[in-house]
């Protein structure tokens, strides 16, 4: 998987940015992951026929990624600073839900659903494996992501599917966030703070 351009200028340079800001261009360029993922899903010849079901595939990588910040924020930013961050990347993630969602299905709260969901998949990710080596989902972690990408492809696919997702997707994932962490600093200030 790869990202062509990963979004780190800005307009004025030198300036003090934010940390919500950094956080935006985190979101925009995890959705260009999961829009990446989901390509790379179609391309591998799963049953994925409706926008919706994209969205949800998309929305899965999402929450791996909200879960990722949250586990390589853990020690080394204060609890504070870290509820901030990833409350805010997961806001500005459901807004590209909301915003992606309506456009295919109309006027709706989207927003309330993939929270809901991100809180459901929350939990189930803390009962799993997470590599603090490799600051990346362990086996177990990476199992439960497939196994919820599966849930939304069709029949025919989950068979096999899950491998595919365990194996490459979620390496290919984790390898682009953590370039983006990499070059919006964000990395860099969580290895000086440890």
């Amino acid at each position: 998987m790869r990202i062509v351009r990963v979004k780190t200028k800005w307009s004025k340079e030198g300036r003090e940015v934010s940390a919500e800001e950094v956080v935006g261009v985190l979101a925009f360029n995890a959705w260009r992951i999961g829009m990446q993922a989901m390509l790379e899903i179609e391309e591998e010849r799963f049953d994925v026929t409706t926008q919706m079901q994209r969205v949800r595939i998309i929305s899965e990588v999402m929450y791996l990624l909200i879960h990722s910040l949250d586990r390589v924020l853990y020690e080394t930013v204060s609890d504070d600073d870290r509820a901030f961050l990833v409350s805010t990347f997961a806001r500005k993630l459901s807004d590209h839900v909301h915003e992606n969602a309506r456009g295919f299905e109309g006027p709706g709260d989207y927003r309330t659903p993939f929270i809901n969901t991100l809180n459901e998949r929350m939990e189930g990710f803390a009962e799993t494996k997470w590599d603090e080596e490799k600051q990346a989902p362990g086996f177990s972690m990476a199992r439960q992501f497939g196994m919820n990408i599966v849930g939304e492809l069709g029949a025919k696919d989950r068979e096999w599917a899950l491998d595919y997702i365990q194996q490459v997707l979620t390496p290919e994932i984790m390898e682009d966030f953590h370039k983006i962490l990499t070059k919006t600093g964000l990395m860099e200030k969580i290895t000086k703070e440890s």
